[in-house]
């Protein structure tokens, strides 16, 4: 039985793998919550009431129920509904302002990727204060640790995280079991909060405090964050395990803040609030729940780094990324990948971002606005299809859920001037790569000399019969037979290489996210063939094994090299991005000793 149709794995992988970030929230949520707001019965009451309802609206509608009915072959996430609106939209204007929307939510979420582990490691190592002996732990030691954590974890991300992963559901699972139990304990003590799932108690906090209200809307949010790995993490998983998981975690999140949420009321002067209340009810289990939260958090940033991975693919495939070095860390599972450039990048930055806020508390004034900006974002793109779709109820319930997540993002613009700019800051630079990278590259295919086929096919024969010709084959790599790129026409007619049987070798990118084919078209002539591999954006693809199932046996690979001359800044550093990320034939793991780059100077 395969994972997807085995219930009980597939649920606990999913736990691992889908639920490890939101599943941590509880960790910091409630504390930076009161940080702002005094601990009344009716303040605790609105804030856990409106908790209750946001894991309900934005995670439960917005992503478990409307995000994943779209899907390509079960894939889900931004790309994704970029794949399937664009295939709706009548006009070109629209398909580029969504491309745009996309470029957005990708880099967004890429911020968010560093700020995750830098808050959920922080705050599980600030509950080691609790501990007999280690209260007075220096907050330069707390940072030292969460660093060395940090740093073992981004370390092992080269050896493949395939033979771990099955440990994560199970840690993940008593993790969840552990939040149920602590939280019943607190809720007996004072069951006066199960009033909270009643929405009133919500609406009266907004409407009694206001603009604090609305500001406290900003740490609110962040018991969402992680949420769209449920529609993101589709294609891993498929749909129905990590809907049977949410169920579970849903209502160990909901008994938990409730149970936070009692003991805010019987313990006002809480600071930590799920240590301190861990601590009081089993401190003798204490120092395990301790090492269990650090486990999760680690398991959190774990997906987290591994969904970048993704992302940084899917944007390689999908030719928005530059072709960073991709190293394949399973033989038997070709989705396990491993980018080195963006692993160390990452690691620098939570570093980073770990030493400038210090304290989890502080971290969580920059956390959040990502967060609402991708489901911002999500939910006016869900609108759109479903509208398009001719859905109208489907149709306005997303749009419901546009003006709920904007009204979430707005109550973080308040935490611009307090932090909250560094996740803009940390989000520009991979949109600013985005927005380089495809004008560049469109820039650059428009300075390139293309001969037309019939001019090209045209000239091939005449020299082709008369010519001496080299035995066996050679295979040119090109983007599109329509178009003969400058350095095939180089090699051919400047240099007289030419091969009894030349092969072009076209590449192309479907907008499903699976699937691999390669066949041969009709013979262009005597002595030139075209093989087409059609692949699914998602694909990790082995172009050797595909030509060796075709029957191919080349002698060499030719390919074309750009070699830029510019004086303007801004294709320099195009020309910079190019230059020092490798050539995208090392991408498709073709044989090293039969390639042959041909240098073409190009003036920008």
């Amino acid at each position: 039985m395969s994972e997807k149709n085995h219930p009980i794995k597939g649920i606990l992988h999913s736990l691992g793998l889908v639920f490890g970030d939101i599943g941590t929230s509880p960790i910091y949520t409630l504390t930076v919550v009161f940080l702002l707001m005094k601990p009344t019965h009716d303040n605790v009451l609105g804030v856990l009431s409106l908790i209750f309802w946001t894991l309900v609206f934005l995670v439960f509608v917005q992503f478990d129920w409307l995000a994943m009915s779209l899907s390509r072959r079960g894939e889900g996430g931004k790309i994704v509904l970029k794949e399937i609106l664009v295939s709706l939209l009548p006009t070109r204007t629209a398909s580029v302002l969504i491309t745009t929307i996309t470029f957005v939510g990708v880099s967004l979420l890429m911020g968010d990727s560093i700020l995750t582990p830098a808050i959920s490691i922080l705050s599980a190592v600030e509950g080691a204060v609790l501990i007999p002996g280690l209260e007075n732990l220096s907050r330069n030691m707390i940072l030292l640790i969460s660093a060395f954590i940090a740093i073992v974890l981004f370390s092992v991300q080269s050896r493949g995280t395939e033979k771990v992963a099955g440990a994560f559901g199970p840690i993940t699972g008593v993790w969840f079991i552990s939040l149920v139990l602590v939280g019943i304990t607190a809720i007996m003590e004072a069951p006066e909060v199960l009033n909270a799932l009643n929405p009133y108690w919500g609406a009266h906090f907004l409407m009694s405090n206001r603009f604090a209200g609305f500001i406290a809307l900003g740490e609110i949010i962040l018991c969402a964050t992680g949420g769209e790995a449920l529609y993101a993490d589709m294609g891993h998983l498929g749909a129905k395990p990590i809907r049977q998981a949410w169920i579970g975690v849903f209502a160990a999140l909901s008994i938990n803040y409730l149970g936070q949420g009692a003991f805010v009321l019987k313990h006002p002067e809480a600071k930590n609030v799920l240590f301190e209340m861990v601590f009081h009810y089993a401190k003798t289990l204490y120092v395990p729940f301790l090492v269990l939260s650090i486990a999760a958090t680690v398991i959190a940033s774990q997906a987290m780094i591994s969904g970048m991975f993704s992302m940084v693919y899917q944007g390689i495939t999908t030719r928005i990324m530059p072709m960073f070095k991709v190293d394949y860390t399973s033989v038997e599972r070709r989705s396990q990948i491993y980018i080195g450039s963006v692993n160390w990048a990452l690691l620098i930055a939570v570093l980073f971002i770990m030493f400038e806020f210090r304290e989890s508390s502080r971290l969580a004034s920059a956390y959040g606005l990502a967060v609402t900006g991708t489901m911002v974002l999500t939910s006016i793109m869900m609108t759109w299809i479903f509208f398009l779709k001719k859905k109208p109820l489907l149709s306005a319930m997303a749009f419901i859920i546009v003006l709920v997540d904007a009204v979430y993002m707005f109550s973080n613009f308040y935490k611009i001037p307090h932090g909250g700019y560094w996740s803009l800051i940390l989000a520009s630079f991979p949109l600013g790569m985005i927005v380089l990278y495809t004008r560049g590259q469109k820039r650059l295919y428009r300075m390139m000399e293309f001969m037309p086929l019939e001019d090209f096919l045209h000239k091939f024969r005449r020299v082709y019969a008369s010519t001496s010709r080299v035995s066996g084959t050679a295979l040119f790599l090109i983007k599109d037979a329509k178009e003969v790129p400058f350095y095939i026409i180089q090699t051919m007619f400047y240099h007289g290489i030419i091969y009894e049987d030349n092969i072009f070798v076209s590449i192309i990118k479907r907008d499903d996210p699976f699937g691999v084919t390669g066949f041969f078209k009709p013979d262009l002539s005597d002595g030139l063939r075209v093989f087409e591999v059609q692949m699914g954006y998602m694909e990790v693809v082995d172009i050797e094994e595909i030509l060796r199932e075709a029957d191919i046996e080349e002698r060499s690979v030719f390919y074309g090299l750009e070699d830029i001359i510019t004086s303007n800044p801004v294709w320099k550093v195009f020309h910079f991005i190019k230059r020092n990320t490798p050539p995208f034939i090392n991408f498709y793991k073709l044989p090293p000793k039969k390639l042959h780059g041909v240098l073409t100077k190009v003036n920008m």
